[in-house]
């Protein structure tokens, strides 16, 4: 049994959702969002919330139980306060800032790095060295982290790079004589 799957995702107050066969949408003061739930699930509304129930016991149906749960409540979320990643750039004139629809990134290279924000998402830079990635969709805000990330990862030696805020480095002992 899917511990994750049992629970049903509640629905809270202004938050509007309609399941539609197998797709489920859900409208809220963000924005709207949907998700075509596999065929190896049933996704119904009761008084409790949107319940995500298998199939039969197959191993693929169990399997794609908690998923679509998590796919659910993550739209539910998503609509109601929005997911957000933080970014944090270590290195001697490393900096960041958002210029119009495009995030300029200073990383150590002879050029600037121009990153074209995608629409849904929001990029903001409170200081030069910290960048913020929010929007309603987890899936997509963690792609262009990513992304964003992949320019200039954090190398094991001296730290420098683009790390998650809650990322750890394990640093590396220098060369010795």
């Amino acid at each position: 049994m899917s511990r994750v799957g049992k629970k049903p995702v509640e629905v809270p107050n202004g938050v509007t959702a309609t399941i539609d066969g197998q797709t489920v949408n859900v409208k809220g003061p963000k924005g709207d969002l949907s998700f075509t739930a596999p065929d190896f699930v049933t996704v119904a509304q009761g008084e409790d919330g949107i319940t995500v129930t298998p199939v039969d016991e197959s191993k693929k149906a169990r399997s794609m139980w908690g998923l679509s749960r998590s796919m659910v409540a993550n739209l539910v979320h998503g609509v109601t306060q929005g997911f957000e990643r933080k970014l944090e750039i270590t290195g001697v004139g490393y900096r960041a800032q958002v210029q119009g629809k495009n995030l300029q990134l200073a990383l150590g290279f002879s050029h600037e790095v121009l990153y074209p924000i995608p629409d849904g998402i929001q990029i903001q830079c409170p200081k030069p060295t910290e960048i913020v990635v929010a929007g309603i969709e987890k899936q997509r805000v963690g792609q262009v982290a990513a992304e964003i990330r992949e320019f200039r990862p954090p190398e094991p030696y001296k730290g420098k790079g683009v790390r998650y805020a809650d990322e750890q480095i394990i640093r590396k002992e220098g060369k010795k004589k």
